[in-house]
């Protein structure tokens, strides 16, 4: 993260990654003002690991339910539910996720329309995937520098797409709700 903030990365707000304490100590020290989400597909992995072999899936299942709900508020209600259900059963799962849970509730401070897409990394893991499908059909690459041409082509391309086909992600919702919040901050700085 430092060579790419050398190389002049900058305006980041939000950051997506599992569990990994130097990258998140990374993401606080230098990119200020970034939020960091820890992905949900990652934790709720970590929660299966919490859970006895012959658990209940349901318990799993209405985990995940947390992150469809419409604002962060509602998910910690349904989270007391949740814990107030299952905190017998299973104390130890029930602790860890009570503890951790927070981390991965950050992609609700997001425009609505970003959830889908902001909550997890597999918009990263599409993208690593797509890679080794194309580099799998060359198999064996006269040396790196072909191999780094095909990758950067493959980047292009994605880049591309997203430019040009569907938005991905509409960065004016974002836009706008940024200025709603720093109207909004501006507005109770005046009023103190």
């Amino acid at each position: 993260m430092l060579q790419l903030k050398q190389r002049g990365l900058s305006g980041v707000i939000f950051v997506v990654s599992d569990d990994h304490e130097g990258r998140k100590r990374a993401v606080s020290e230098l990119l200020p003002g970034a939020i960091w989400q820890r992905c949900y597909v990652h934790f709720l992995r970590n929660a299966r690991d919490r859970l006895p072999r012959k658990g209940d899936e349901d318990c799993l299942t209405e985990l995940r339910w947390m992150y469809e709900r419409r604002d962060v508020a509602e998910a910690r209600r349904n989270l007391a539910v949740w814990l107030e259900r299952w905190g017998d059963r299973y104390r130890k799962l029930c602790h860890w996720v009570e503890e951790n849970i927070e981390e991965t509730f950050n992609f609700y401070f997001l425009p609505r329309a970003h959830d889908k897409h902001m909550k997890s990394t597999n918009m990263l893991e599409r993208l690593n995937e797509e890679i080794r499908r194309r580099t799998a059909i060359v198999r064996v690459f006269p040396n790196e520098a072909s191999c780094l041409r095909l990758v950067r082509a493959l980047a292009a391309e994605i880049d591309e797409e997203w430019l040009e086909g569907a938005r991905y992600l509409n960065m004016e919702l974002l836009r706008e709700q940024r200025r709603v919040q720093m109207a909004e901050a501006e507005d109770s700085e005046a009023a103190a």
